[in-house]
């Protein structure tokens, strides 16, 4: 009988645990920090042009320690601008982080907090070789779509926008040693499903190793499979 693959979001402890895995072995977090301090921060000077009130959505804010980043950019850009915050996370233990994070910080009085629990749908960002795999794990239909999903549509409807690129790595070793509990929590991370090691189809598990380790995907540097797990962002320029 064939196994059935279930949802990573679906386990909320699971997936905590593989996402905070996932942020030590990657520079992620760093490479988005660099970019709001340096790119998003030029973009900010004229985002608050002549408004008092700005309406923002975070989707998939974790625990909220990069939307911060952003708003303390936003203040000494326009200390005097209101936000109205909306956040989507799917994970509750997440959003209880956030919302301890929030009372912990200095400074946010100017900004109105709206926690939703919930899942959502992201693009998919490992290389197009991996990608049909990624169709094939969807637990729910049209869950993973792909950055250039995103600039098709935009550009179906003559919506301009510019894009940058964060570049993040990703130390993938210890997914190609057989039984590693890290490895198989990172595979779970990296295709949202839920113990993929031990539900996923043999030729389908050695079908992902290998575009993983495939040289679209990683490099081996000192011995480590270090996976590009480099970030695209999208900023759409106003409307006429």
């Amino acid at each position: 009988m064939a196994s059935i693959m279930k949802s990573l979001i679906d386990n909320d402890e699971r997936y905590v645990k593989a996402f905070k895995l996932f942020l030590d072995r990657s520079t992620q977090h760093q490479s988005m920090t660099n970019f709001i301090h340096g790119t998003v921060s030029d973009i900010l000077e004229s985002l608050g042009d002549g408004k008092d009130k700005l309406n923002v959505i975070g989707v998939g804010s974790a625990g909220g320690e990069i939307d911060l980043e952003m708003f303390s950019q936003l203040r000494q850009k326009h200390p005097s601008i209101t936000v109205d915050n909306q956040v989507i996370e799917p994970s509750g233990e997440q959003v209880e982080n956030y919302k301890v994070l929030v009372s912990k910080t200095a400074d946010l009085d100017n900004i109105k907090f709206t926690w939703n629990q919930k899942t959502f749908h992201l693009p998919f960002s490992i290389p197009k070789y991996t990608f049909k795999y990624k169709r094939q794990l969807a637990t729910y239909p049209g869950q993973y779509f792909s950055m250039d999903d995103i600039k098709g549509m935009l550009d179906s409807k003559g919506i301009s926008y510019r894009s940058y690129q964060m570049p993040s790595y990703l130390d993938i070793s210890e997914c190609f040693v057989e039984g590693n509990a890290n490895g198989e929590l990172l595979l779970d991370f990296l295709l949202l499903v839920e113990d993929f090691s031990r539900t996923a189809p043999v030729e389908m598990k050695e079908g992902v190793l290998e575009m993983l380790r495939h040289p679209d995907c990683s490099a081996e540097t000192d011995g480590k499979i270090i996976f590009n797990n480099s970030i695209e962002a999208l900023v759409l320029d106003p409307l006429p």
